[in-house]
């Protein structure tokens, strides 16, 4: 449509974006996959899981240093102590508000957000976010959408299991393709990431389990890739999507 994308990172409790591009502002060059700057009123920084400040291209725990702006949560309604517990103790400094997310900056300052700090997957004792995985699998231009969990593995803790939309049926429609497909993945993601963190089995589906609001199920994914019970479904948008991968299990 040759109308440019303007991203922004933000969370209910901010009340307000937290990263983005202030247009009318200032006159910043958008990056893809990046909402950009820290918008006024945030000094955001990353943080180490030591507490200690990482640099650029390094990742880190997204932290805002005090004080918080105007409209973000002061506390928690009739549970103060849940407050501090949830926002304020990932850091040997208790007054640095967590947002539970991890991300990186590049040298000239553009943040990316990598994803959820319990997103992360332990594959023999290396943590990987699932959504640096996700990006590696949907830099190939057949795929649409991907979901990345960890499945528990004897031999390695976790693995990482692929869940892909592809853009056509025709790309996975014989299970020589299906399987050229998969391989093809598999060299990306060992490009990208390295191997360490190779999905043991990309699947091939036609949509992703979502609630009505658009958050993906990835916890009854995860369950159903390790056989349990995939919990309340009551807010999903599309129960064959589940039928899909218990489908797609089985092959």
């Amino acid at each position: 449509l040759g109308i440019p994308v303007i991203d922004n990172y933000w969370q209910t409790e901010t009340g307000w974006p937290i990263l983005a591009i202030c247009r009318g502002v200032e006159d910043s060059k958008i990056k893809l996959g990046s909402p950009a700057f820290p918008v006024y009123g945030y000094d955001l920084r990353l943080f180490r899981e030591d507490g200690s400040e990482a640099g650029a291209n390094e990742k880190g725990i997204v932290g805002i240093v005090p004080p918080l702006p105007p409209g973000c949560l002061s506390t928690v309604w009739g549970q103060d102590e849940r407050f501090v517990s949830t926002y304020f103790s990932t850091f040997q400094d208790p007054v640095i508000y967590s947002s539970s997310d991890w991300g990186i900056h590049d040298e000239n300052g553009y943040y990316t957000i990598l994803g959820r700090m319990d997103d992360v997957i332990n594959v023999a004792g290396h943590r990987l976010g699932t959504r640096e995985i996700e990006e590696a699998v949907q830099t190939h231009p057949a795929i649409a959408e991907v979901a990345v969990v960890g499945v528990a593995d004897q031999l390695k803790g976790q693995m990482p299991m692929a869940f892909a939309v592809v853009k056509s049926a025709d790309s996975v429609d014989t299970p020589e393709k299906v399987a050229a497909l998969e391989k093809e993945e598999m060299k990306k993601v060992d490009g990208i990431l390295g191997a360490i963190a190779r999905p043991g089995r990309v699947h091939f589906i036609s949509g992703l389990p979502k609630t009505r609001s658009g958050k993906m199920l990835r916890r009854s994914i995860q369950a159903l890739a390790e056989g349990r019970d995939p919990g309340d479904l009551t807010t999903i948008d599309d129960p064959s999507t589940l039928e899909q991968i218990r489908a797609a299990l089985k092959k």
